[in-house]
């Protein structure tokens, strides 16, 4: 599953060197805030790199143009890019960083909502080639893995012997382990299997300061002799039980106990009852405390029998009224999603002939089963669908036998991030407030109460998402590009904050706290376990390198904006008329939202170029992107006769 590595021959530099001058910022609402980890001696950077590393070392403006954005509002040009070939030169690529006192980043598919995988740092892309396989064991039900590996890869492994890896967001095709493993990602059969907290047992990582270890659960006996060593782990190690015993109560107290949080550091598996589970309480650290150079992750059964049953609603607060019922069914995915979405999946003309197979309704529940073979999984979802007729007059459940229409179904609902945001004649949506959490029982309040807020600000979004476990996702119209509308989106993200948190639930259910909602957490835990996030932090990055701004000590909510009150693309004279852009190629330029979908390995039309390459720049999304640096006009010069934006649409 990975490229062939060459020889590991020491470099030096031969080729004529460019220098390579640090990121300009221009003053606008997009540009990063002034780049302090920038060190002055780029060329020197770049030279090191060379010289240690086997992968690629790209430093070029069209490279940081790429990788200076992600699926979020945010963009921060990085210093520059390095493609690892393996854990070694992840290892010699952080060495060269910490001599120099550069902040690094870790990126895998590059998909995140909350601007994770954006900063001014030296971004590691390790989906190229750090992405093996490296073991599978059937009988004991796990695999090993680098954070490069495309889920779907080791899911396909995995499938052999009826297994898989149970957390599977919409990107499952390529988003990668590593960047799941960053995020805290779930996805549909998180019913099932739960997030990927649940799902991994132990992580090698790797410091800013160069310590290489695993980590995973810790009984008292292992705690107490790591401590006595007295080295940098030991230390650590440490600080993290002296945390422990800080604020567990303020732990068991504060944490929402429900099936989707994903907000703050994963403190609870710290505690005596979670044994001290170093490995489960990084996952979600967003590339804030550690590098993974390899994860050993749990696999569930997979149930080779599916059958699939939609539930029409007389709308969609009534369906999530009905999830905590619904999920005692015993099912093993429990989706939602409103009748906006439909029309706006038909305006779109994305899937027209799986819409026609809806049963009435206004809002729907997709229920999946399982068994050991299709004939015990018709027979669970026959059940149900007696079960719910018999209960509800008001609804229509459709059982479905073909699994060509199931597979059809699945993917309008995968589809709503990508179809919700550029629909014709509507408001362009985005991220921001894309992924909240309730309790299950309480998700119709909540739907309720969100929309009531909406409607205060004069705000309106299509309603999704893994509503069995209580999870929202939306693309909201919010204004960013006004001062009124920033404005008004900073104080939404405050009462929406609170709204959640009065009814139990978390401000991110599955995308994680980035600088979307760092500055929010407050609102959700406390000054007092901020501060022990903070203390987290200090043990395991003293140097506070490590994808600083985020989720910790987070920038501002409204920094670092892709777009912001300076955002004025030209309006050159185009032949095509753009119609579904009001005219503009700025607008087109825009369309892509980041979530990767022409990344994947194999099937479907997109993108055939990056399926060869694997590379980012021949890729849809990094050709729109390279076109939106360009017509940003602050990072790649010469406007439409520059070469990197040529290199990348020349395929």
């Amino acid at each position: 599953m990975t490229a062939p590595a060459p020889s590991r021959t020491p470099r030096t530099w031969q080729a004529p060197f460019v220098p390579v001058e640090p990121a300009r910022q221009p003053a606008n609402g997009r540009a990063s805030r002034p780049p302090a980890g920038v060190p002055s001696d780029v060329e020197t950077l770049v030279v090191d790199l060379f010289n240690a590393v086997r992968g690629e070392v790209r430093f070029d403006p069209g490279s940081r143009a790429l990788y200076a954005t992600d699926a979020s509002n945010y963009r921060q040009l990085p210093i520059g890019v390095v493609v690892p070939r393996d854990a070694d030169d992840v290892v010699a690529t952080v060495e060269v960083c910490r001599a120099h006192g550069v902040p690094i980043v870790s990126r895998g598919g590059g998909t995140s909502l909350a601007g994770q995988t954006c900063n001014v740092a030296v971004v590691m892309d390790h989906s190229k080639y750090n992405n093996e396989l490296i073991e599978l064991n059937p009988d004991e039900r796990w695999a090993r893995v680098r954070p490069g590996i495309v889920l779907d890869e080791l899911r396909d492994a995995a499938e052999e012997f009826d297994l898989t890896y149970g957390p599977d967001p919409a990107t499952h095709d390529h988003c990668t382990l590593g960047g799941m493993i960053g995020n805290n990602s779930c996805g549909v059969h998180s019913v099932m299997a739960g997030k990927t907290d649940d799902n991994v047992l132990e992580l090698e990582v790797l410091t800013y300061r160069g310590e290489r270890f695993r980590v995973g659960p810790t009984s008292d006996d292992e705690l107490i002799r790591m401590i006595g060593a007295g080295d940098r782990r030991g230390r650590i190690y440490e600080a993290m039980r002296d945390l422990r015993d800080t604020y567990a109560d303020d732990i068991r107290r504060t944490f929402p106990d429900i099936p989707r949080r994903v907000s703050g550091y994963n403190l609870p598996f710290l505690l005596p009852e979670h044994g001290f589970d170093v490995a489960k309480a990084l996952v979600g650290s967003e590339s804030t405390l550690v590098t993974v150079l390899e994860a050993k992750v749990r696999l569930v059964n997979s149930p080779p029998g599916r059958t699939l049953v939609v539930v029409g609603y007389p709308d969609v607060y009534d369906a999530g009224d009905d999830v905590a019922r619904v999920v005692q069914s015993g099912c093993i995915a429990c989706e939602g999603m409103d009748e906006k979405l439909v029309r706006d999946i038909k305006a779109r003309g994305i899937h027209p002939d799986a819409l026609t197979l809806l049963p009435k309704g206004s809002g729907f529940l997709l229920v999946e089963f399982g068994g050991k073979d299709r004939d015990e999984s018709d027979a669970r979802a026959r059940e149900f669908v007696g079960s719910i007729e018999g209960r509800r007059s008001d609804v229509e459940a459709r059982l479905y036998d073909d699994p060509k229409d199931e597979a059809k179904l699945w993917r309008v609902r995968e589809a709503g991030l990508g179809a919700t945001a550029m629909v014709p004649g509507k408001p362009t949506s985005g991220p921001g407030w894309e992924d909240s959490a309730v309790p299950p029982e309480r998700l119709g309040d909540y739907l309720r109460a969100v929309r009531k807020l909406w409607d205060r600000y004069g705000l309106d979004a299509d309603m999704y998402g893994h509503f069995g476990q209580g999870v929202l996702h939306c693309r909201i119209d919010f204004d960013l590009v006004t001062a009124k509308g920033l404005e008004s989106f900073r104080r939404y993200m405050t009462d929406a904050s609170e709204l959640v948190v009065s009814m139990g639930g978390s401000l991110s259910g599955e995308h994680g706290d980035g600088q979307a909602r760092g500055e929010v957490l407050p609102i959700m835990f406390g000054d007092r376990l901020v501060r022990a996030f903070e203390d987290l932090k200090d043990a395991w990055d003293p140097d506070g390198k490590m994808n600083p701004g985020k989720l910790v000590r987070p920038n501002p909510i409204l920094s670092d904006l892709r777009l912001g009150t300076d955002y004025a693309p030209p309006k050159p004279r185009t032949y095509f008329r753009f119609p579904d852009d009001n005219g503009s190629f700025g607008h087109a330029a825009f369309r892509c939202v980041g979530v990767g979908e022409c990344r994947r390995h194999e099937g479907g039309t997109m993108c055939p170029s990056y399926m060869v390459t694997r590379e980012e720049k021949h890729s849809t999304r990094g050709r729109a992107h390279l076109l939106f640096e360009l017509m940003n006009g602050t990072e790649l010069e010469g406007g439409w006769r520059n070469d990197e934006v040529e290199e990348a649409l020349d395929l």
